[in-house]
């Protein structure tokens, strides 16, 4: 007997996904600690690191979006400054894209269930080159966390004679670090300016978690678990888009967790293709507050799953020449109340002492009133929070004008 799948209205469906995502708790009343960085991650599950520091680090960001001004060296304790008092809690890993995540997480991301990544086209570099991992292995354990600069040198004063343009050359050694880490051998022991300095994995991850193995298909609905509870609803590709794995494997966890009770099938009004909710998600009756959030936010990283959300059709400019460029160069949408209201380009003057907003755009029907006052207030929020102290807005777009007296 055929059953119809409950239907879900595009409001509700909004909701939840803004609930699962940490955007219906109120942010706290003092200053944030650990607790609270945790409360984020349970709903988030993972930070996307990037290397653009146009306006903020993106693996800093979310958690200012959902908590308020934090010390940063919060995600810095818990990612790269372990202590025998304070354990390692979040860990690197290929999973969205690079990413902070719970270091407990670390079997499901080894399961198999992931597809390899780009530093899978380094084979071709390891296997020219053979001898250069057991090399970088030896120096990493010895003087670790290392950067792939210095290994390179130590590797070079160990081999004078050589020659020039032997396989130490840093291009080479980097490749190698880099596919030694997605395959889990090396793991980052910590960031120095960003750098990533590498250790071994097992330095760097408990090794009662390492100890743990799981199957291709515990991997699988363990991480199709965690992205369902991050969205709340969402398509099998959303689903799968969150940790990147591959249709294949997705489809049989969806269908695993479906059986299990853990996904509920849905309709979501204006979707496409059927939706799975989350057991355990909730639907609050309003979400208010406000939020700024970074382009590799994971609310909206998955861009036409924004679009089917909230009608907001969104894309980073970075890469397109300027004269092309619709918004600008690094444009963060704006949260209030349950809707995408409009969208600023920011950048972070540190010389001048300045939160830039050279670009201020509205979306249609937006309050323009309330849309820039509250603009203005989470704008001034990010510049304290950054150490800045003014925030200047520019020229471009229909809220520009509106803004900047808001701002002022």
């Amino acid at each position: 007997m055929q059953t119809t799948s409950p239907s879900l209205s595009l409001s509700a469906a909004r909701r939840t996904a803004l609930a699962a995502q940490g955007f219906a708790d109120p942010r706290p009343a003092s200053a944030p600690t650990r607790r609270h960085l945790t409360r984020v991650l349970s709903r988030v599950q993972l930070l996307q690191l990037d290397s653009v520091n146009v306006a903020v680090r993106a693996h800093y960001m979310p958690v200012f979006s959902r908590l308020g001004a934090y010390e940063p060296a919060l995600v810095d304790d818990a990612a790269w400054e372990h202590r025998a008092r304070r354990p390692r809690l979040l860990v690197e890993s290929w999973a969205h894209e690079a990413s902070l995540l719970p270091v407990e997480d670390w079997p499901l991301l080894r399961s198999g269930a992931k597809r390899d990544g780009w530093w899978r086209h380094y084979a071709k570099v390891v296997e020219a080159a053979p001898e250069l991992i057991e090399d970088i292995l030896a120096v990493v354990k010895e003087q670790g966390p290392i950067g792939a600069g210095a290994i390179e040198k130590a590797l070079e004063s160990e081999s004078a004679g050589r020659g020039p343009g032997a396989w130490w050359e840093r291009s080479v050694v980097k490749k190698v670090c880099e596919y030694l880490f997605g395959l889990g051998e090396l793991s980052t022991g910590t960031r120095r300016s960003f750098e990533r300095l590498y250790d071994l994995t097992e330095r760097v991850v408990p090794p009662e978690i390492l100890a743990r193995r799981m199957s291709v298909e515990e991997g699988a609905r363990g991480l199709l678990e965690r992205s369902a509870r991050a969205l709340g609803v969402g398509t099998e590709t959303d689903l799968r888009d969150y940790y990147r794995l591959g249709p294949d494997v997705a489809r049989r966890a969806v269908a695993e967790l479906v059986e299990a009770g853990t996904l509920e099938p849905v309709r979501v009004e204006g979707w496409r293709a059927l939706a799975y909710r989350h057991v355990a998600a909730r639907t609050p009756r309003a979400v208010a507050g406000r939020a700024l959030l970074c382009p590799f936010d994971p609310l909206i990283w998955e861009r036409s799953r924004t679009e089917r959300l909230f009608g907001f059709r969104y894309r980073i400019e970075i890469y397109v020449p300027e004269p092309k460029r619709e918004y600008g160069y690094y444009v963060f949408p704006f949260l209030l109340d349950g809707s995408l209201a409009a969208r600023v380009d920011l950048k972070s003057d540190r010389a001048a002492g300045v939160l830039r907003v050279p670009g201020a755009f509205g979306e249609p029907g937006a309050d323009v009133r309330r849309v820039t006052a509250e603009l203005a207030g989470e704008l001034r929020s990010m510049a304290e929070w950054l150490g800045l102290d003014a925030v200047e807005v520019g020229t471009r777009g229909d809220l520009a004008e509106p803004l900047r007296r808001a701002v002022s």
